[in-house]
C-alpha cells in the first residue's frame, strides 16, 4: 500500500491526469519566487567590492549552473526508474529532463562567458570548471540525439538510461573542480556546511532565484512529459478520447 503512489505514478494516464492541476501553482510559485530574487538581487543588493555590479548577472548565472547539474541526477534517476521497474513513465521524464536540462547548461555557459569579460578580460578561457560543464552540454546533446537515432522507442530508452547514468560520474567531478584543480572560477558561494564566501544581503535574493530555477524546472520537466505522454500513448483509447474531446 505505501508504494501505491509509486506505481500510479508510473502510469501514464495518472500521470497526465493529476500533474494537470499542478502546473498553474508550480508556474506561478516559479514566477513570483524569480520576481522577489531578481528585483531585490538587481536592485537592492549592494554592489561588490572588486566587481561592482557586472556581478548581478550570478542571479541567473547561479541558478542555471545549479540546475543543470542537479537536472542531471534526474534525469538519470528517471531513468534507472524505467530500467529496474520497467516503468515507461520514467522513460518520459528522462526525455524531459534531458531537454530542460541541456537549455539550462547553455544558459550557464553563456551567462558564465559574459561575466567573464569584465572579469578575466575574456569571454572564453579553458578553466576546469568552464571545460567540464561544456562536456556536460555536449553529454546532454549527444542523450537528446541519442533518443531520436534509434527508431525502436524500447531501444532508445534503454540505451539512453544507460548513457545517462554513465555520465553521473561527471556531476561531482564538475562540483569539485575548483578544488581539484587551479581554477580561475571561484569555489562555491553558498555552503550548507561552513562559513559561505558570499556576504548575507546578496546570498538571499541569489537563495530566491536558485529555488525560483528549480520550481521553473519542474514545471518544463512536467509540462514536457505530459507532452510526451500524449505522443507515446496516442493509439491508447483514453488518448484519443481525450483529442476527441478538445
Amino acid at each position: 500500500m505505501a508504494w501505491q503512489w509509486f506505481h500510479q505514478l508510473g502510469s501514464p494516464k495518472w500521470f497526465y491526469d493529476k500533474t494537470g492541476p499542478w502546473l498553474p501553482w508550480i508556474g506561478c510559485s516559479a514566477i513570483l519566487l524569480f520576481a522577489i530574487g531578481i528585483v531585490w538581487g538587481m536592485g537592492y543588493a549592494p554592489a561588490e567590492r572588486l566587481q561592482g555590479n557586472s556581478y548581478r548577472i550570478m542571479y541567473v548565472h547561479f541558478p542555471a549552473s545549479a540546475v543543470s547539474l542537479g537536472g542531471y541526477y534526474v534525469m538519470a534517476i528517471a531513468g534507472a526508474v524505467g530500467l529496474i521497474w520497467r516503468i515507461k513513465m520514467g522513460f518520459m521524464v528522462m526525455k524531459s529532463a534531458a531537454m530542460i536540462g541541456a537549455v539550462m547548461t547553455f544558459l550557464s555557459l553563456a551567462t558564465g562567458s559574459i561575466w567573464a569579460k569584465p572579469t578575466w578580460g575574456a569571454y572564453w578561457v579553458w578553466d576546469a570548471r568552464i571545460l567540464f560543464m561544456l562536456i556536460l552540454l555536449l553529454l546532454y546533446i549527444g542523450i537528446i540525439l541519442l533518443m531520436e537515432t534509434y527508431r525502436n522507442q524500447d531501444s532508445a530508452d534503454f540505451m539512453v538510461a544507460i548513457l545517462a547514468l554513465v555520465g553521473t560520474v561527471l556531476v561531482p567531478v564538475i562540483y569539485k573542480s575548483v578544488d581539484w584543480w587551479y581554477s580561475l572560477h571561484q569555489t562555491a558561494s553558498i555552503k550548507l556546511t561552513g562559513k559561505s564566501a558570499i556576504d548575507a544581503s546578496m546570498a538571499r535574493p541569489l537563495i530566491f532565484t536558485i529555488t525560483s530555477a528549480y520550481v521553473a524546472y519542474a514545471w518544463f520537466v512536467i509540462y514536457n512529459a505530459r507532452t510526451e505522454v500524449l505522443f507515446r500513448e496516442r493509439k491508447t483509447k483514453w488518448v484519443k478520447d481525450l483529442l476527441a474531446k478538445g
